[in-house]
């Protein structure tokens, strides 16, 4: 691969300190230029005071930091920090700490894991659990509340799927609830029946919520202890910043207090809810924006359809697999548009959940009626996944300014059951990284974690080479839009970092920007394709300070 070389030039000492600097040596350093270009380099200077870059360059460098205090990267691979564009770090926390459904075989083994973590967490009031994919499963079909009921009568259970889109919960949960054959379906939602009406245990999107009242909110110190347990995860994989998806303003004020005690783990860029009643005094009291970019307050994460897994996703034909089944709305048609508008006039960014062809076009449609091209240029609104976009569809991104943020993984643990849920004609618009890229669209990457693995090399793996860790399907699933290794780490870079207005500041390690940058096991540009998942961070580094060290 060729680089685009880095020079000794004075100009790029922008930086000043009065203090001694660091100087990290003896390594195979990546980064990015001003004008996105990969940049090779074998020095990184940096003030671990003020957390930013002072230079960097080849090994000569050294001698212009004679007093610096040097470290030997011993010549291990050094990269910006990890951005995951699309993640949720308190459901992270949590997940952490609930029972573990994830690539369980069966319905009835998925119960018996529920029933063991029962055991050995007896202090547990509800069960609460996620992970559980129908698709992976002989049967192919939702589970039921009688083999929870077997196998945990005493306790209400409540099972989030991996998509965090449907809801699995035993009788006792459904009792709690007051849902029975006679409750009516929520806008939004849906309440899975048997032949005779009944729930059977499973509720979709917007009737999720019926139970999820129901279980007790955690306490400020639970809360706090989550997120600690994220923080830690997180610095252990690479991640240095998390754009957190859709946040009430407890939490958002739980990340102001941890950073005014200087506990945040990793950058913060949350999306306020739209669903929190308090959205409009965030409106009126203004973006915030951060001048140490360890919370910028300034987005809005706002819900339009559900997911595919669920067959929730909103679509302009029927499922392939469920004819008369065109998937749910989350919110309504007005009522999106209306805080769609607020989100807008306020100045803050829109970042909509869409998944289905037909939530990206009324989305689409949405920005285009509620803003003019400057201002969209302006705004940077992204839609959150972009899964499905008519082949039409996918120019408007880039006249509208609309970012895609998009998550490879999901293609990888999707391609199992999206072609059957969609069909061959609507896979030319699904999963579609190469067409975005081609016509000029910055792509936000991320994981949409805990719903996948928050590891960001399984990210980088995906993106391309379009296969699972078994390196399935040969030649990778609708091949033809893989990325190059440079365009993917972009998406967890500086591309990113745009998506959050922080590009100069993030993601490149070019000198003024902020000393967030990790050390691998492995070059990423000098090994197969097929192996980079197993790449392993060693140490992670935040303003200028090492938070992680294997």
């Amino acid at each position: 691969m060729r680089l685009k070389p880095l020079f000794l030039l004075l100009s790029l000492f922008s930086v000043t300190t009065t203090a001694a600097p660091v100087a990290l040596h003896n390594i195979q350093g990546y980064g990015f230029d001003e004008n996105r270009q990969l940049v090779n380099f074998q020095t990184l200077v940096f003030d671990d005071e003020s957390g930013q870059i002072l230079a960097r360059g080849a090994k000569e460098l050294l001698a212009h930091y004679a007093t610096a205090k040097q470290i030997d990267g011993q010549g291990k691979t050094l990269l910006p920090g990890l951005i995951d564009g699309h993640g949720h770090i308190l459901g992270l926390g949590e997940y952490l700490k609930q029972a573990d459904l994830r690539g369980i075989g069966s319905e009835q083994q998925s119960a018996a894991a529920v029933a063991s973590f029962a055991k050995n967490n007896p202090e547990q009031q509800w069960l609460v659990g996620r992970g559980w994919n129908q698709v992976l499963w002989e049967s192919k079909t939702f589970p039921g509340k009688t083999t929870l009921d077997e196998m945990v009568p005493d306790k209400p259970v409540y099972l989030v799927r991996v998509d965090a889109h449907a809801a699995w919960v035993n009788s006792k949960a459904l009792a709690l609830a007051g849902i029975s054959k006679d409750t009516l379906d929520p806008p939004g939602g849906e309440i899975i029946r048997d032949a005779n009406g009944e729930p059977t245990g499973v509720l979709i999107d917007n009737a999720m919520y019926l139970v999820q009242r129901k279980i007790p909110t955690p306490t400020e110190a639970e809360k706090r202890a989550a997120l600690a347990t994220a923080f830690q995860h997180l610095q252990a994989l690479g991640i240095t910043s998390v754009h957190d998806a859709g946040v009430n303003t407890e939490l958002v004020k739980l990340y102001q207090q941890l950073q005014q005690e200087q506990q945040l783990g990793v950058r913060v860029y949350p999306m306020l809810s739209a669903k929190d009643p308090a959205l409009e005094s965030w409106f009126k009291a203004g973006i915030i924006d951060d001048a140490s970019d360890w919370l910028d307050i300034r987005s809005v994460k706002i819900y339009g359809d559900g997911a595919l897994g669920s067959r929730g996703a909103a679509l302009l034909a029927d499922y392939s697999d469920q004819p008369g089944q065109q998937g749910l709305l989350v919110t309504e048609p007005d009522a999106l548009t209306e805080i769609m508008r607020l989100t807008i006039n306020a100045g803050f960014q829109a970042n909509v959940h869409a998944i289905g062809d037909r939530a990206n076009r009324l989305v689409l449609d949405r920005f285009e009626q509620l803003s003019n091209l400057e201002a969209l240029q302006q705004s940077r609104h992204r839609i959150e996944h972009a899964q499905i976009v008519s082949p039409q569809d996918i120019p408007r991104f880039k006249k509208l300014h609309i970012l895609p943020a998009m998550q490879a993984v999901h293609a990888t643990s999707d391609m199992n059951m999206a072609g059957d849920r969609l069909g061959v004609a609507r896979l030319r618009g699904a999963y579609a990284w190469r067409t975005f890229v081609d016509q000029g669209s910055i792509i936000v990457g991320g994981s949409d974690f805990p719903v996948e693995l928050a590891n960001p090399f399984h990210g980088l793996h995906a993106s391309v080479t379009r296969q699972d860790q078994q390196n399935q399907p040969v030649g990778g699933w609708l091949p033809e839009q893989r990325l190059s290794l440079v365009e993917a780490l972009r998406s967890f870079t500086v591309d990113a970092a745009y998506g959050a207005f922080q590009e100069e500041k993030m993601g490149t390690l070019a000198p003024g920007s902020w000393a967030d940058f990790i050390l691998v096991d492995r070059d990423i540009f000098a090994i197969p394709p097929a192996e980079l998942w197993q790449t392993t961070t060693l140490e992670t580094w935040i303003h200028g300070q090492q938070r992680f060290k294997r």
